[in-house]
This record gives structure tokens, sequence and C-alpha cells, in this order.
């Protein structure tokens, strides 16, 4: 069903210093990439399809993946490149694959020959003449100086292949990172179980970038994916349950608190599943926490040692 029948509204906020406007609910395509890549779950391609049209029929305009996500770029071109002008596609650099027989190791080698090749081979994969957003894949503040990355970013930008420059990163490069100016957009982990870069996303976006949140929903429930059990102790010695509306899931409760940051651009939330993607969808409509719950869990969480680290 398409999103022009649902009439599916997603709220939307400027992507920083860039022209773009994206939903505040993303997807993660990292979760296409298939079992060759860090124990990734199988997927066939027609569920592949499946769930790349349901994020556009479901009216989510923000697309996340990687050079190093297994087949996710290959996927998005094959399935959704037809459909460009609904996405905001984002993609990063820096990044190998290597055959290991059973597996692909991921290991990222800093050379402005490696990116122009990553943006070459994404650009063949996805199907397009363009990237929205090309974002370094998680190098330290001396690599990225060691090999001039920013630099590289630019003269693909310049060829118009490219649109924006961001970075994935964390602690502890990203204050350097922030306070360079260098970067469009930021992508940090996050979550109300992993508040570590809470100020710090903020100082990003007051200082006009784009802050797109990974983790968003604590990486799944446990036993799900990154859904490790000692994050998810900390939701219940915060005794975050009692603050739940009626019905309300843990997951949905974690996306709405996520979106309530004030800096918060997007955040990339990855599914194989149709209906936990409409369940996202349905939580993101219900928009931030009111300031009394989203106060309250903030409280709980520092109680129990759960805080930002700066």
């Amino acid at each position: 069903m398409k999103i022009k029948e649902r009439e599916v509204v997603l709220l939307k906020s400027k992507l920083g210093r860039s022209y773009l406007e994206v939903t505040k609910l993303g997807f993660g395509a990292m979760e296409i990439r298939g079992p060759r890549v860090w124990n990734g779950r199988p997927i066939s391609d027609s569920d592949s399809e499946t769930i790349l049209n349901a994020v556009l029929d479901n009216g989510i305009n923000f697309i996340d993946t990687s050079y190093d996500y297994g087949r996710s770029e290959e996927l998005i071109g094959k399935y959704i490149s037809h459909r460009r002008q609904e996405y905001i596609l984002a993609t990063k650099c820096g990044c190998t694959l290597v055959d290991h027989g059973d597996h692909d190791e991921t290991p990222h080698v800093w050379t402005r020959d490696n990116l122009l090749h990553n943006i070459e081979t994404s650009l063949r994969r996805m199907r397009t003449d363009y990237i929205d957003l090309l974002q370094l894949h998680g190098p330290s503040v001396q690599q990225t100086e060691d090999g001039q990355l920013v630099d590289v970013l630019k003269e693909i930008q310049a060829t118009g292949k490219v649109r924006s420059i961001g970075i994935s990163t964390y602690l502890p490069h990203i204050t350097s990172y922030i306070e360079s100016g260098n970067y469009d957009t930021f992508q940090v982990p996050y979550s109300a179980l992993e508040r570590e870069h809470e100020n710090l996303l903020r100082a990003a976006g007051e200082d006009g970038a784009g802050v797109i949140v990974r983790g968003g929903v604590g990486r799944g429930e446990p036993g799900a994916g990154l859904g490790l059990p000692d994050r998810w102790s900390t939701w219940d010695n915060a005794r975050l349950d009692e603050l739940l509306e009626e019905g309300e899931s843990r997951t949905g409760f974690l996306l709405r608190f996520t979106l309530t940051h004030p800096q918060l651009s997007t955040t990339i939330v990855g599914t194989l599943n149709p209906v936990h993607l409409a369940e996202n969808v349905r939580y993101a409509q219900k928009g931030p926490l009111s300031a009394e719950v989203y106060a309250d869990a903030k409280r709980r969480l520092d109680a129990i040692g759960c805080s930002p680290v700066i």
C-alpha cells in the first residue's frame, strides 16, 4: 500500500548545514547486509525488496547504509533505485570488504584512493549518480589527519557525486570533530540506555550540524540483534516500565525518548520485518515524550549512573 493511500505523515527536520529535509525516523539498511558480515541474518532478495519498498511506502525518506554493509547497497540499487526521488541516501566510506571464504572481514583503509574507490563502487551498486550524504566510517582523529580525509571528501563533493559530507563517530574523537566545523552531520550511538553522547549531540546540533542517531531503540530487545543483556539491565534498574503508557512497548518508549532530544535530525532504525517497521512508524507518529515523562526518565537514569559523559 502506497504512502498516498495511507497518508502516513512523519515529522521532518533540516539535516544540519545541508539543504536536506529528512524524516525524524530513518531506516538503517545494515539489517539487509546478509550473513557474510558481522553475523548478519539471512534475508532473501524478495524480503529485501519488500522491506525497502515498505520503508518508502510508510513515508520514511532517509536511508543509511555503508560500503561494508554486505549486500545492502546492491539491494538498494536493485529494488528502489527507480524510486530515487523519494529518498535521501547516506552511505559511508573508508571501508573494504575482504573475502574470507565463509564470511567477509571489513578492515578500514584511510587513503584517498580507497575513498575514491568507495564512492565509485557505491554509486554503481545503488544505481544512482549522486549520494546525498557521504560519511567517514569511524576513523580516529589521527587517521583523519594523516589521510587528509576531509580534503578528499571535499574533492569528491566538488564533483557533484556527493551533496553533503559527514562522519560516523563516537567518544573520544567526536569532540575534536565538532570543534573542527568540517562536517555537515554527525552519526553517533545514543539511546536512553546509552546516554554517553547526549550532551555532545546538543553541542553538535547547536553548532549547526545535523545529528543522526544510531542505536536509538536500544539496539533491539534482549536476545535480538545487538540487544545486550547488560544494556537492558539499565532499563530494569531505572524502573522505566513504570513510565510506559498503556500498551506501549519498551522499544516504542526508547524510540520516543530518542526523538525527544531537541537536536535530533533523524534516528536510523533497522528491521527486516514489515510489521516491526509499521510499529516504529506508529510510535514515531506519536511524537516526543511529554516534558514531564522525559525529565522523569532522565532523573531515574541519572540515579543509577546512566548519564552523559560530558
